[in-house]
């Protein structure tokens, strides 16, 4: 059984490094802030900590007993990974929560580690992960992403404004991937919808305003 001291010192610890990971993602506005992940991974530690006393226990108990304790932390981690997808949001061709995602279920795999006993493994994936989150996120900022966006034009279905239009999306930077068109009989206009990509950063501003300074289009929607 594990004494009643290491079940405190070890709930403790698990606080502190859930609140650790959880405070950076407080302070960055993400759905899974300091109190989730601090419960999560006290969750975790007394998860692993129960798993442990109840070997221990039937084990003593019948020592033929063949008991496996790590069964109680795998589901655990499954659990985890349900409350992980639940701050996952799509939203066009962007997908947001993915890293919050992530740190939930690494911090539930730290609090096992830690209520296993594993000091020296929960504290330094703490660190991994601190730098993971707030170091890479420095660098993250200075790589060239391939961002995909989609463009919404109308102009009046009089006007054939396609070779125009595209012209000024290719010229500020975009590299076009596909093309719809719709035609409102009613309303007399004709809407281009397009999907392109580009690396460069400010871009969107200027294609808006280029695409502003044409007199004949109606509406300019850009969207992730």
């Amino acid at each position: 059984m594990v004494p009643a001291y290491e079940v405190i010192f070890r709930l403790l610890l698990g606080a502190l490094v859930g609140g650790i990971i959880g405070f950076e993602r407080e302070v960055h506005g993400r759905a899974a802030g300091f109190r989730t992940q601090l419960i999560v991974c006290v969750a975790a530690v007394l998860i692993m900590i129960v798993s442990e006393n109840y070997y221990f226990y039937l084990h003593n108990l019948d020592s033929s007993l063949r008991i496996d304790p790590a069964r109680i932390s795998a589901g655990a981690l499954i659990g985890i990974g349900f409350l992980g997808a639940g701050v996952i949001i799509k939203s066009g061709f962007a997908i947001r929560g993915l890293t919050t995602a992530a740190s939930i279920w690494i911090v539930s795999a730290i609090g096992l580690s830690i209520g296993g006993g594993l000091y020296l493994e929960g504290i330094v994936t703490t660190a991994i992960t601190i730098i993971a989150l707030l170091a890479l996120r420095i660098i993250e900022k200075k790589i060239k992403i391939l961002r995909f966006k989609s463009i919404t034009v109308s102009v009046p279905a009089a006007k054939d404004a396609n070779e125009v239009v595209i012209s000024i999306i290719e010229n500020t930077g975009f590299n076009i991937h596909s093309v719809d068109y719709e035609k409102n009989q009613a309303e007399g206009k004709i809407t281009y919808y397009f999907i392109a990509s580009t690396r460069e950063r400010g871009v969107v501003k200027q294609l808006f305003a280029k695409l502003s300074s044409l007199d004949f289009i109606k509406t300019i929607k850009i969207t992730d």
